[in-house]
């Protein structure tokens, strides 16, 4: 059977709203009422990428076929980066033989400075993932689309019927934070770090990570305010550094803006500040950061300490400082590199010196889920025993 989507038999998770183009069903991530306050096309392009996002239905099908139209970035003047795969969860079991590319894709060519994109639309492109089974037996699937990738949703056909999935019992947790939260580096959707630890403690994740544009924007703690969530985490910083987007004397008062934004719509949730993950280009150096001239593939960084600018080490002692400071029992601080920290950067270095690979993100991942599963909260712990399955 074939379905064209939009469809109330395929939920589509974590995305804020689906905008319904000529081209294809889009899911965008932050609310639709953003746009009109989006510094650039860079921020416009990140958000539409849909990280975390998810379709979920039940079938008894052995395969299922996504019909897609796909942009691929491709930073000047670089060529489109490869293709990232779909990845399929069956009764909340990875199925590595479901995990496919998309046959065809245009591109978005990224000018990095001026932020700016210009699309070039490729055809339709089609997904054909095997599920296994016996073509018998109704069974709960998700689809995770690849999170670096611009995805138009056009129809889905199974060799069964579909129907909408159970409803998700699970915490949801609102997480906002950058690249490496976005899933640079990880290899696929299942192996970013925020899916990782997701999945491990039980919890229904909304994925905020938006590539080098967590820097405190007001409209990104707006929509965290507006939205359900039983745990919020915000992972500060880097982004900051970057773009060399702020001193200290703006960063702080930032800081507690935005979480005071964020308290408004959810004044007892736990909400946790995680600090910079080690990256030893900026950890005493300032930025901004940009991709080096000589060798694309890495980053470089042409800051020079001054008074009030910010480096990684500057910008952990003022986010800790924050979350003493405002006495707020359910507000944590989690130290970036107890994540990933300098004896990790020794044995899993980041290739480009910015964001950690597949193996990194994994490691994360397990060690932010036990962060969660530390907090003493009721919403959270029930779901612990009934997590145990899905640890990696």
């Amino acid at each position: 059977m074939r379905i064209a989507l939009p469809d109330p038999r395929v939920e589509v998770r974590g995305a804020a709203w689906l905008e319904e183009t000529p081209d294809g069903l889009l899911p965008h991530r932050l609310p639709a009422w953003t746009r009109a306050q989006f510094p650039d096309d860079f921020m416009a392009m990140v958000e539409a990428q849909p990280s975390g996002v998810r379709l979920r239905f039940r079938t008894a099908a052995r395969t299922i076929r996504l019909d897609v139209r796909v942009l691929r970035v491709a930073v000047d003047p670089q060529p489109p980066g490869a293709a990232q795969p779909y990845d399929v969860l069956v009764d909340d079991r990875p199925v590595p033989q479901a995990t496919a590319v998309c046959s065809q894709a245009g591109v978005i060519a990224l000018e990095p400075v001026a932020g700016t994109t210009r699309e070039r639309p490729g055809p339709p492109g089609v997904v054909d993932l095997v599920l296994g089974g016996d073509g018998t037996a109704e069974r709960d699937v998700e689809v995770w689309l690849p999170p670096g990738e611009t995805t138009r949703l056009l129809a889905l056909t199974a060799d069964a019927p579909v129907v909408a999935p159970r409803p998700v019992d699970a915490p949801r947790w609102v997480h906002h934070g950058s690249s490496i939260s976005h899933g640079a580096g990880a290899g696929s959707a299942l192996g970013s770090w925020p899916v990782v630890a997701a999945r491990s403690a039980g919890l229904d994740l909304v994925n905020l990570g938006l590539s080098g544009n967590a820097v405190l924007d007001p409209f990104i703690a707006r929509a965290i305010r507006d939205q359900p969530a039983d745990v919020i985490s915000l992972k500060l910083g880097i982004n900051v550094v970057n773009h060399d987007a702020m001193r200290l004397r703006a960063f702080v008062p930032a800081v507690h803006g935005f979480l005071d934004t964020v308290r408004e719509g959810h004044p007892t949730a736990p909400l946790l500040v995680v600090s910079p993950l080690l990256c030893p280009l900026v950890e005493t150096t300032p930025g901004p950061t940009s991709l080096d001239p000589a060798d694309p593939t890495v980053f470089r960084t042409t800051g020079e300490p001054s008074e009030g600018a910010l480096s990684l080490t500057v910008i952990r002692s003022a986010l800790r400082a924050v979350v003493t400071a405002r006495q707020d029992a359910a507000l944590h601080y989690v130290d970036g590199t107890a994540l990933y920290g300098r004896s990790d950067a020794d044995r899993l270095p980041m290739r480009d010196l910015m964001h950690p690979d597949a193996p990194a993100h994994r490691l994360i991942g397990t060690r932010f889920a036990a962060v969660l599963d530390d907090l003493d909260v009721p919403v959270l712990s029930g779901r612990r025993a009934r997590s145990r399955h899905r640890r990696a």
